[in-house]
């Protein structure tokens, strides 16, 4: 059962958004997000609580909702966003970009001791930019307005070569519902992507690849177990039990620990600020 959900389909056509993703295609992303992704993938901030181009590090807050320098060269893509959904809780207003990238498996919030109410909507996408929920692959087309359940583990990637560019919105309060104006109606059901089940063979492939596992290749090689995930179905947590396994083949303990404290990072535990050094 897929607990993220769609709450509407916004008339996005209505918008004239292709010169101001284009600006957002070129913008240079200042912050940090290295842990858990991987290829191009970058965070680009239209609205925040300092209305900083340089204030990338998530985080709830109370100030006043105030428009980035980013912010104010796209009135088109602020404007879909006023229209559209109440601001008097919205904190963060962000475009995500990936392209030919992955997010791999985290669960948000783990740094808070409250967590928000997160909605994206794809601007720009393709068949090929995909979401998933434990193990449940899926597909966002554009408009459709998501509703993110970000406390289970989830990961996205995106194989295309354009960059798939997704509206971010983060409200203060989970339980609250987000009141929508102007929506449209969906015609078309949630798209699911089935998947075929791992065999052994592929599984035992996956994991024996990495015999040579070392301290500095652990971050590049944890890759193909978090793509695994999106070609095979198996619950998105399985790619650190398979990455786990594979360091506990090197037999050095080191590396196991190492393995061990990555997913303890990504989807148990973490404090705010908190880096993680492979």
């Amino acid at each position: 059962m897929l607990k993220s959900q769609r709450l509407a389909v916004l008339p996005i056509d209505s918008y004239d958004l292709d010169r101001e993703l284009s600006v957002v295609d070129r913008h240079d992303y200042g912050g940090e997000w290295g842990a858990f992704t991987y290829g191009g993938w970058s965070a680009h901030v239209l609205a925040n609580g300092s209305g900083a181009d340089s204030d990338t590090a998530f985080r709830p807050h109370d100030d006043r909702l105030t428009l980035t320098e980013l912010g104010r060269k796209l009135p088109n893509i602020m404007s879909l966003v006023t229209e559209h959904f109440p601001t008097d809780r919205l904190q963060w207003v962000r475009v995500f970009s990936i392209r030919d990238g992955i997010i791999a498996t985290h669960v948000d919030f783990l740094e808070f001791d409250e967590r928000g109410t997160r909605l994206q909507i794809p601007l720009r996408t393709n068949e090929e930019s995909l979401h998933s929920e434990n193990d449940i692959v899926y597909h966002i087309r554009r408009g459709e307005v998501w509703k993110i359940h970000s406390t289970d583990p989830h990961a996205a990637r995106s194989t295309a070569d354009t960059a798939r560019l997704s509206l971010c919105l983060d409200f203060a309060d989970a339980e609250e519902p987000i009141a929508f104006r102007g929506e449209i109606p969906a015609t078309e059901p949630i798209r699911v992507i089935e998947l075929p089940e791992p065999t052994e063979a592929e599984l035992e492939k996956l994991i024996d690849a990495d015999r040579n596992l070392t301290p500095a290749t652990m971050r590049s090689d944890f890759r193909r177990f978090a793509e695994f995930h999106f070609e095979r179905h198996a619950h998105a947590a399985e790619s650190f039990d398979w990455f786990i396994e594979a360091a506990r083949r090197t037999g050095d303990v080191r590396l196991v620990a190492k393995a061990e404290a990555f997913r303890t990072y990504c989807i148990e535990k973490r404090s705010y600020g908190e880096a993680f050094h492979w």
